[in-house]
């Protein structure tokens, strides 16, 4: 049985080619873990060697690595978060999470390792996430960014992305995983989302791979497995995330949304206008080649315009 060689710090090089990043030295990135409550613990990445002015939120399913592109981009000192459950972050606190409950653990982190950002940027579940600290630490959110996501996400808007990560827990080998995850993401480079599975899955000792993501019962995050929840009395996979629309009118902080416009999206113009109908003074700016994950389609202009927002 063949061991496949995966040194995470390793790969920014493949990163920053495929994309004409500049890279001359490998960047200063540490992980830390910082505990939470429970005995629990949430591991992050720390880019650079000050203090972070970002802090950075991934998927459902996904990881702090999926902002690695963006990150060398971006080229300023950030943090990026392993969402409970996901990456080498210790699942939540209770067998049902919601964006709430996770906010609670991001907080946590943010307190201790970046209490000065300027801006957070959330994706999906992370952009959810980041809607909810507003609502349990407002002084931590000083300027918000929502990539590809708005409350008004549903089952029906979400399904694909839930299909995938919901799939065979095990694969074979790495060519078993790395064919379905090209099926799923037809329009991405087979060398990235090689690299997005070493970060995101691991080799067990018979050969096998499994993904890194834990599989619980959830309510409220988009893409996880076995989400469960009841609208209207109806069995649907996602709740209704009106509490957040309310959060986002309520909060006073400068917001931007950064949507996709490929069919993979999950933000529809009835999601844009309630928005815009709730925060009039939101900036909306679209990613004609992105679908849903805008840092891996389009990693290089998200972070212009996240440099730009955030420097404002």
């Amino acid at each position: 049985m063949e061991r496949v060689h995966y040194d995470e710090f390793g790969l920014f090089h493949e990163n920053a080619g495929e994309f004409g990043i500049p890279f001359d030295t490998r960047p200063v990135v540490r992980r830390i873990t910082t505990a939470v409550s429970g005995d629990r613990t949430m591991s992050s990445l720390v880019w650079g060697a000050t203090e972070p002015e970002l802090v950075l939120l991934h998927g459902g399913g996904q990881n702090a690595h999926t902002w690695d592109t963006v990150a060398l981009a971006l080229d300023r000192p950030l943090l990026a978060i392993d969402l409970p459950g996901h990456g080498h972050s210790d699942a939540g606190s209770h067998d049902t999470m919601t964006p709430e409950t996770i906010a609670l653990d991001v907080a946590t982190v943010i307190r201790s390792l970046a209490p000065n950002a300027t801006t957070v940027v959330g994706m999906s579940l992370g952009g959810l996430t980041a809607v909810a600290l507003t609502l349990s630490s407002p002084m931590l959110v000083r300027k918000m960014v929502l990539v590809d996501i708005t409350p008004g996400v549903n089952a029906q808007k979400s399904s694909a992305i839930a299909n995938f990560v919901r799939g065979p827990a095990t694969f074979a080998s790495l060519d078993e995983l790395l064919q379905r995850t090209v099926e799923h993401n037809p329009g991405r480079s087979e060398s990235s989302l090689r690299r997005g599975i070493l970060h995101n899955a691991l080799q067990l000792d018979d050969g096998s791979w499994m993904w890194r993501y834990r599989r619980f019962s959830a309510v409220g995050l988009p893409g996880v497995p076995e989400a469960r929840a009841n609208i209207d009395g109806e069995s649907t996979d996602l709740p209704h995330f009106g509490r957040l629309w309310t959060a986002i009118e309520q909060s006073s902080v400068p917001l931007l949304l950064a949507r996709g416009m490929r069919p993979q999206s999950v933000v529809d113009d009835a999601d844009v206008a309630e928005l815009i109908r709730r925060r009039p003074d939101c900036q909306i700016v679209e990613f004609p080649d992105a679908g849903h994950s805008v840092q891996g389609d389009s990693p290089v202009e998200l972070a212009r315009t996240i440099a730009a927002f955030a420097s404002a």
